[in-house]
């Protein structure tokens, strides 16, 4: 028995060294060069690129398994620029074989140098990287293999070590290249390392690059791995480092990444302004801003928690130039996003942002000119989105108008989202409503209603209208409707009803009671000079409802101590068209108000016609001589009283010639 013991352990023993005997030995024979056409022959039909072999082949068994090429390159199709897809300048690897057997994986050396990539596309848009590998792609692929009943997905790695000693990839490059759209992008000496490479403790990268110059890095840590990498919880911690200008940092865990990943980050952005990143990519900004020096200051700071089934957002802090934005949200049921928000910005002027008013004037002139044809909204992700979420903004500027204390309440299921409530301050006075919005069909439907209570009006329309021609405290209520997603199709479908009321105010650049006596001195045929001219209000009520883009008034009514007026007309939001008329009602005096004056003088209607941008207003003539002559003619049965001799000269009536001779005289006062 212990004769065969030792002859088995003598001819295992024998077995093992002829076996790296002849792993060290075959290796020194056999001429590896030779094979190069076969190599070259066989990567090019797997790739359907031309491939090359230009440097010596190199390969070890024992101890290490070690491969080295050097001065490979794998073509573009024709008609390209370069001429490589991919080329090496030299590659090495080195693994050892007997742990192995064992499940441990040791690597002496990887090492790759000089590789560049360029990714090119040409004139006629094809890109050089599109179909590699489409030759070994058409060969009819194996029917899939049913798995066995009970089995799981497919096996992890499982690793019982793992130890790398040498992991480089230098002087390497990346060439981006679009003859299309002329543009070129070098991603230039880059540099990534790995240290410390084991499953059971931290593994430490670096990556270094230049974009077109311009310095990017990246380093930090992943891990420990653990025994089987891809299970598990992972620590990340991670740093990047761009153009001078984003600072990005990372950190957190990643769970279970290859089986059912989940992660929690912690993300941070350092202040950059993003005016000079795009500076430092040689692209022009993609937007201009009235304020030249807005979108100049840019940092974000949040904690993201999830799985690929949903992501929540918390402690989100975001910095936009002299605005800060505190959020939270949650996410989940990606293909029918059901989300829920939560924002608070303590200020902002949306008029920076806007485009300047000379080029959005150029842009309207245009599209009034050469209307381009705007692509259609599509409304279907909308209809499936489930929407929860609440605003509140401490201080808002839009269009000049500004707002406090703004809340916003937004409920949203199958295509309806409804506003409410929506509350705000402005111009010591207060605003409540809410909204709806449809987009159940392809022409969404919207419908507000406004409640105003106590605004001053001349702040409000000096800082949106920059003109100074109404003030007072302003009550109104407004109940609207409409169609549609473009300014057109909008004042089309314009509908509703609404009040508007003023009191203890004034109409400036104006005098309605002058105006309505004196038609030289209201229409410009008298001499100009003076102070501007007012009509203080005691009321002034503007009724109106509004009927596919028409608004009409049917009796808007200004009381003053001195008249009364009344206007009735239509606006029409659709042509900008005005067709109104003003109708006095005087006041003889107003006493008890410390004026005894007594008013006399013809009071003339105003026509009020033109266009919203040129309003003309003029005497209404016809109306006051019919008005007049209807009140001074007198009645058939009183035709009797005008015959001489019909009583005393003292109580006969004045002529009817003299009344007309009289009431053309009044217009001269």
């Amino acid at each position: 028995m212990k004769k065969a013991i030792k002859w088995i352990a003598i001819v295992v023993g024998g077995l093992i060294v002829l076996i790296i005997a002849a792993l060290l030995i075959i290796p020194m024979f056999v001429d590896m060069q030779q094979y190069k056409p076969q190599i070259e022959e066989k990567v090019a039909t797997a790739t359907g690129r031309s491939f090359k072999l230009g440097g010596d082949i190199s390969l070890s068994l024992f101890p290490w398994a070690g491969l080295s090429l050097s001065d490979l390159h794998l073509g573009n199709p024709s008609g390209f620029q370069e001429e490589d897809l991919l080329s090496v300048k030299s590659f090495e690897v080195r693994v050892k074989l007997l742990p192995l057997l064992t499940k441990s994986l040791q690597v002496e050396r990887f090492i790759l140098d000089g590789a560049r990539i360029v990714l090119e596309t040409s004139k006629d848009s094809r890109r050089g990287w599109e179909g590699l590998g489409k030759a070994a792609a058409e060969k009819p692929a194996a029917p899939p293999q049913k798995k066995p009943e009970g089995e799981k997905g497919s096996p992890s790695l499982s690793l019982k070590e793992l130890a790398v000693g040498e992991f480089a990839i230098t002087n390497s490059s990346m060439l981006w290249l679009d003859h299309a759209q002329g543009e070129r992008k070098e991603l230039s000496d880059v540099t990534f390392s790995v240290k410390d490479v084991s499953l059971d403790r931290p593994v430490t990268f670096a990556l270094s690059a230049n974009l077109d110059g311009l310095p990017l890095s990246m380093d930090g840590n992943v891990g420990p791995l653990g025994k089987e990498p891809g299970r598990g919880t992972i620590p990340v911690d991670l740093s990047v480092k761009a153009l001078k200008e984003l600072d990005i940092n990372v950190k957190g865990t990643l769970t279970n990444p290859a089986e059912r990943p989940a992660f929690d980050l912690a993300v941070s952005v350092s202040p950059f302004s993003p005016r000079k990143v795009m500076a430092a990519l040689q692209k022009p900004f993609p937007m201009t801003t009235a304020d030249p020096k807005a979108l100049d200051r840019v940092a974000f700071n949040t904690t993201a928690r999830g799985t690929t089934d949903q992501v929540a957002i918390s402690d989100g802090v975001l910095t936009l130039d002299d605005s800060t934005l505190t959020f939270s949200m949650k996410a989940k049921e990606f293909d029918r996003p059901d989300v829920a928000f939560d924002l608070n910005l303590d200020k902002i002027d949306l008029d920076r942002y806007l485009p300047p008013a000379e080029k959005e004037r150029a842009q309207e002139k245009k599209a009034a000119e050469k209307p381009e044809p705007k692509k259609k909204t599509d409304y279907a992700p909308m209809r499936r989105a489930v929407v929860d979420g609440t605003v509140r903004v401490a201080e808002i500027k839009a269009h000049g108008a500004k707002m406090q204390d703004l809340y916003l309440k937004v409920l949203g299921r199958n295509g309806v989202f409804n506003l409410d409530p929506l509350s705000a301050k402005l111009y010591e006075g207060t605003l409540a409503g809410n909204g709806t919005m449809d987009v159940r069909q392809d022409v969404p439907k919207t419908a507000m209603t406004l409640d105003l209570q106590g605004l001053q009006a001349g702040p409000l329309l000096r800082d949106v209208m920059k003109k100074d021609f109404l003030e007072g405290t302003a009550k109104a209520t407004m109940a609207i409707r409409m169609e549609g997603d473009e300014g057109a199709q909008i004042k089309k479908t314009l509908n509703g009803k609404g009040d508007f009321l003023f009191k203890d105010g004034a109409v400036k650049g104006i005098d309605v009671a002058n105006m309505v006596r004196n038609v030289q001195a209201a229409f410009g045929l008298a001499e100009k000079g003076g102070e501007k001219p007012r009509t203080d209000f005691a009321e002034l009520h503007a009724p109106f409802t509004i009927t596919n883009g028409l608004v009409n008034t049917p009796n808007t009514t200004l009381m003053s101590p001195l008249l009364r007026v009344a206007a009735v007309g239509d606006a029409n939001l659709v042509t900008e068209v005005l067709n109104m008329r003003v109708e006095p009602k005087v006041v003889g005096t107003i006493k008890g108000q410390d004026d005894t004056m007594e008013r006399g003088g013809v009071m003339v209607p105003v026509l009020v016609t033109g266009t919203f941008s040129e309003p003309k207003f003029r005497p209404d003539l016809e109306g006051l001589m019919k008005q007049q002559l209807q009140k001074e003619i007198p009645a058939p049965s009183e035709l009797k009283k005008l015959i001489p001799g019909a009583g005393t000269q003292e109580e006969q009536p004045t002529p009817v010639e003299d009344k007309v001779k009289g009431l053309l005289k009044g217009f001269g006062k």
